[in-house]
């Protein structure tokens, strides 16, 4: 190779890539401590929002709301509360919805939510409510010029009797407003490709996020995935299988199976993750990095 001429390297370039995060509103001290560790932890990597969930039927809507100020108060990032409709008149729903407005919160994750009584129990909407998440979003731009995330089953809703009524109900919540999907977790990539297909072909273009969880706990995450219709693969159980007792290898192996899961996902084009954390930093840290997310420390706080 001569002076003037210089080495090309024909590896394509890596896409950008933008990670949210998800977080619940702890229920004592200890909880509120170690919410705010994985906070810190994560707030430097820049996310493109953090959520913060909300029990059904309200049941931690004081929670959720401190937490959102705080965020707001505390720390330079976006913040996305959740709001369901369950058991609650509009009027209340709306206050709410008022109430985030006045805190500082621009962005909304709307969802019908989950029946009072519980996954796998019927729902009943409320005689003075919101009947379904679409008629939430509607409500939501009525208030104000809200950013709407909405939920998106790649197994399809566990009350879905078909795959046409789970992509019409949301392109109802498009239609209504909606400008992200998130979906619940799953496990198989395949699945979640075909499901963009489908929805791409019913004319639906707005982002669909994947929504990823480390097992942290396999016990735990198996009896999530039991009560909101995700299959876990025989492969995974077999992986996990022993480690009951070996929390160590139990953290390896499941830093292996993430990061796995969302290379393949990178491998696909996706560039959008949304993270489950469980109020936990360890693993989602640890991917973000093998992403190529790395900290700016001069944004942990405001």
């Amino acid at each position: 190779m001569s002076e003037t001429e210089t080495a090309t390297d024909d590896t394509p370039e890596r896409p950008e890539m933008h990670v949210s995060f998800e977080f619940f509103p702890p229920k004592s001290d200890k909880m509120e401590a170690t919410l705010w560790q994985a906070i810190e932890k994560l707030a430097p990597l820049e996310p493109r929002f953090v959520s913060v969930t909300y029990g059904a039927g309200g049941s931690t809507r004081e929670r959720t709301h401190a937490t959102v100020a705080r965020i707001v108060r505390e720390t330079n990032l976006t913040p996305a509360a959740h709001l369901t409709c369950v058991d609650a008149t509009r009027e209340e729903v709306d206050q709410v919805a008022r109430d985030y407005l006045a805190a500082g919160v621009r962005h909304i994750v709307a969802l019908r939510g989950d029946p009072i009584a519980g996954i796998g129990t019927s729902y009943r909407a409320h005689p003075g409510g919101y009947a379904y998440s679409s008629d939430l979003v509607a409500a939501l731009k009525k208030i104000a010029d809200f950013e709407i995330s909405v939920s998106a089953y790649a197994e399809r809703h566990p009350e879905s009797p078909d795959w046409q009524t789970d992509i019409d109900m949301l392109k109802r919540k498009v239609d209504a407003g909606a400008t992200r999907a998130i979906t619940q977790f799953f496990f198989n990539n395949d699945l979640f490709e075909a499901y963009v297909e489908r929805v791409r072909a019913a004319g639906i273009f707005i982002p669909i996020v994947p929504g990823v969880i480390p097992i942290h706990n396999f016990t735990q995450i198996s009896k999530f995935a039991g009560m909101c219709g995700a299959s876990m693969p025989q492969a995974l159980v077999e992986r996990f299988e022993g480690l009951e007792h070996d929390p160590e290898t139990h953290k390896l192996v499941a830093a292996a199976v993430a990061a796995e899961q969302v290379d393949d996902l990178v491998s696909r084009g996706v560039t959008d993750f949304h993270f489950y954390t469980l109020n936990r930093a360890d693993l989602v840290f640890a991917i973000c990095h093998m992403l190529g997310i790395r900290p700016h420390m001069e944004t942990v706080a405001a």
